[in-house]
């Protein structure tokens, strides 16, 4: 995907968000946009691989 097809995407989703949802998202990318990208590369490696191996991890813990 483009930058702009993603973009295009993410505004029809914010269109169907409740309101008070929306202050924390715009919260959250005000956040992000102040964060170095190395950082942010690490944190969404982090996220994928959690969603990977859920199922590992759950049991791992058990």
């Amino acid at each position: 995907m483009t930058k702009t097809e993603i973009k295009n995407e993410i505004q029809k989703v914010l269109d169907n968000v409740p309101e008070n949802v929306l202050q924390d998202i715009l919260t959250l990318l005000k956040g992000l946009q102040d964060q170095p990208v190395g950082k942010l590369e690490l944190t969404h490696s982090l996220r994928q691989i959690l969603t990977e191996d859920k199922e590992l991890l759950e049991k791992l813990a058990q």
